[in-house]
C-alpha cells in the first residue's frame, strides 16, 4: 500500500514523512502513557518507571525507525539514524538551547553521562574505521560489535539503577507522566495504539525515506543524516528549548546525553546483533563528529566555575555543525 501512495511523486514521499514522525511521536507518548499507568497500578515506584518505561519510551522512535531499517535490508539508513540523531541532539539542541540559557550541568552528567556518550562515538568511530577480527566480514557494525554495544547498556543500567537507589533525591519521579487515574481498559487501549502508531509511523518513514533518496539521487545516508535523524530527535528539541525559555535549562543535558547513550548502546547495538552494519562512504567522519560534540560539551563544562554550557559554546556548537552540514552535503 505505501509503495502505491509513493508512485505518484516525491511530495507524496514528503508528506509521508511527516506523517511518520507524528505516528512516531504520538505513539511514543501513549505507550509510555499506557505502560506507566499499568506500571502504577502494580505498585512499581515513580523512580523505577522514569528509568524504564519512560527512558525506554523517549528511545522507541529511534529504535522502531531502524527496526524497520534492519529488517528492509536499509543498514545506511539504520546507522546515520542513529549517529546523525546524536550529532542533532549535541550540537544543535544543545547548541539552541545554550543559546537560548545557558545549560547547568549536574555532578552526574559530568561524571559519568557525557564520558559514556564518548565512549559510545569513539566505539562507534573504531568499529567503522579498523576491520575488526572474530571473523567480521569487513569494517563496520557486526555481530560481536552489537554484542559489545549491549554490554556496556547493561553497565549503564546497572550504574544508573545503583545511583538511584543511593541518591533517590536526584531521581526521575518528575519525568513520570501523571496517570494513576488512567482506567485499565484505556490503559491498554493507549499501548495497543502507541505500538500501532510506532509500527505505522516507522514504515513510512523508512519506506519513504529510501524513495526520496533514490528520487534525489543521493545515499540513503544523506537521508537518515538530516531529515530522519531531524525527525526523530524533534521531541528533544522542544523539550530542551522550551526549558531553556523557562529557565530550567539543567535538563537538557540529562535528557540530551541520556538519549545519546541510548541510541548507540541499546538501539544500535540491538540492530547490529540482529543484522551486521557495514560502512558506508563518510562514516569515520560521521562517528567522529558524534563523538566531538561530547567531547565539546565536556570541556565546556569542566572549564568554567559556574559548571555550565555558556552561550558562546552553544554558538561553537551550531557553528561547528554548520560546517560539518555544509561540507557533507558539498561532498555528495
Amino acid at each position: 500500500m505505501i509503495e502505491d501512495l509513493l508512485a505518484y511523486g516525491w511530495w507524496v514521499a514528503a508528506v509521508c514523512i511527516v506523517v511518520g514522525f507524528v505516528a512516531l511521536v504520538k505513539g511514543a507518548d501513549w505507550l509510555v502513557d499506557g505502560a506507566s499507568a499499568i506500571a502504577k497500578r502494580f505498585g512499581i515506584s515513580d523512580l523505577v518507571i522514569g528509568l524504564t518505561v519512560v527512558a525506554f519510551g523517549t528511545s522507541m522512535p529511534e529504535f522502531v525507525v531502524n527496526m524497520v531499517s534492519v529488517a528492509e535490508g536499509s543498514t545506511d539508513l539504520a546507522i546515520t539514524n542513529i549517529v546523525g540523531s546524536n550529532i542533532i541532539n549535541t550540537f544543535v539542541i544543545l547548541g539552541l538551547t545554550a543559546l537560548v540559557y545557558p545549560i547547568a550541568s549536574q555532578k552526574r552528567s559530568r561524571d559519568f553521562d557525557i564520558p559514556m556518550s564518548i565512549i559510545a562515538g569513539v566505539l562507534v568511530l573504531i568499529f567503522v574505521a579498523v576491520q575488526l577480527p572474530f571473523g567480521e566480514a569487513g569494517k563496520g557494525i557486526g555481530h560481536l560489535g552489537g554484542a559489545v554495544l549491549l554490554a556496556f547498556f547493561c553497565y549503564f543500567l546497572y550504574n544508573t539503577f545503583r545511583h538511584a537507589k543511593d541518591h533517590p533525591e536526584e531521581g526521575p519521579s518528575d519525568e513520570v507522566p501523571s496517570t494513576k487515574e488512567i482506567p485499565v481498559r484505556r490503559a491498554i487501549a493507549l499501548i495497543i495504539g502507541g505500538l500501532v502508531g510506532l509500527v505505522v509511523g516507522g514504515e513510512l518513514i523508512v519506506k519513504s525515506a529510501v524513495d526520496l533518496a533514490t528520487r534525489m539521487g543521493v545515499s540513503e545516508a544523506i537521508i537518515g543524516l538530516t531529515i530522519v535523524a531531524l525527525g526523530t530527535s524533534l521531541p528533544e528539541l522542544a523539550t530542551s528549548v522550551i526549558a531553556a525559555a523557562k529557565h530550567n535549562s539543567d535538563i537538557a543535558i540529562g535528557n540530551v546525553f541520556g538519549s545519546n547513550i541510548f541510541n548507540v548502546f541499546f538501539v544500535l547495538g540491538t540492530s547490529a546483533v540482529i543484522r551486521p552494519l557495514p560502512a558506508y562512504e563518510g562514516i569515520e567522519l560521521d562517528a567522529c563528529m558524534a563523538a566531538m560534540g561530547s567531547i565539546i560539551v565536556w570541556l565546556a563544562v569542566k572549564t568554567n566555575k559556574e559548571r555550565k554550557v555558556q552561550r558562546w559554546a552553544g554558538a561553537l556548537l551550531l557553528v561547528v555543525y554548520g560546517g560539518y552540514l555544509a561540507y557533507r552535503l558539498w561532498t555528495v
